[in-house]
């Protein structure tokens, strides 16, 4: 009997939570975490997902001698989930007012994994803040909040629907997106975001806005996969018909690790 090929590694990048609620135990510690629908959407579909911690030399946490590269080396793929703010530091902005709450470790943190595993030749599909932190690493900017900064005039986020709230994507015809979707230049997405790209960064090209302009999804022009999303594809689950399927997208994903590991 033949031995089971070893199932793709795709590392997912945490979130973090400082301080605990209260109510969560763990007084005065910091939580690293994922919400499951990323994790059990890569198991889905085969791989095995890895949540990877951050890596922090300066920590006071006793830890042995690991550096982002040992993570690249291991793993596959690597998929930046949401979450925060990134900080507008990165991209040469003063925060503004309606910036919301922001992380800097992770951002530090999230922008040498991406850098590591793009150089390495490694797929990386961001979501949401994902797709944010591929574009401020490649020299983009972001508008800080849509509406206050007159990007749009449609909330993209809504919160008591949250990820039941929606809108329609432009595909542009001819391109990576859309052939996805057998040559769809249409669909719908969740929305659950209130900032968006504002310069886009370089080496980097337009696959889908929403209705309003708004950046949906940029592609990289390498030779490496580097995709990104500004909706939540791993919260499409089908109950939801009009959204479009998640599937063709993280399938893609995978078979650009799978084919960059053999």
């Amino acid at each position: 009997m033949s031995a089971r090929p070893r199932p793709l590694l795709i590392g997912l990048s945490p979130r973090l939570l400082a301080p605990v609620p209260p109510q969560l135990g763990f007084r005065g510690k910091t939580l690293q975490y994922l919400e499951q629908s990323v994790a059990h959407w890569v198991m889905a579909l085969g791989a095995l997902p890895v949540m990877v911690p951050t890596v922090q030399h300066d920590s006071p946490i006793r830890r042995s001698d690991v550096h982002v590269h040992d993570f690249v080396a291991a793993l596959d793929g690597l998929i930046l989930q949401g979450g925060a703010d990134i900080h507008p530091r990165l991209y040469g902005q003063e925060a503004s007012p309606h910036l919301g709450a922001v992380d800097e470790l992770r951002d530090r943190f999230e922008l040498d994994l991406l850098r590591g595993f793009a150089a390495a030749g490694k797929p990386v599909f961001g979501i949401c803040r994902g797709l944010q932190l591929i574009n401020v690493a490649c020299g983009g900017t972001l508008h800080q909040d849509l509406l206050a900064e007159g990007a749009s005039a449609q909330a993209h986020s809504h919160a008591d629907a949250y990820d039941r709230h929606s809108h329609g994507l432009h595909i542009a015809a001819g391109t990576w997106l859309s052939s996805r979707y057998d040559g769809a230049t249409t669909g719908r997405v969740n929305s659950i975001h209130h900032q968006g790209i504002a310069r886009l960064g370089a080496g980097l090209g337009v696959e889908a806005r929403a209705e309003d302009g708004v950046i949906e999804c940029v592609r990289g022009s390498g030779a490496h996969f580097l995709l990104g999303v500004q909706w939540h594809p791993e919260f499409h689950d089908g109950s939801d018909p009009d959204l479009l399927p998640a599937d063709p997208l993280l399938q893609a994903f995978l078979d650009a690790a799978a084919q960059r590991r053999g």
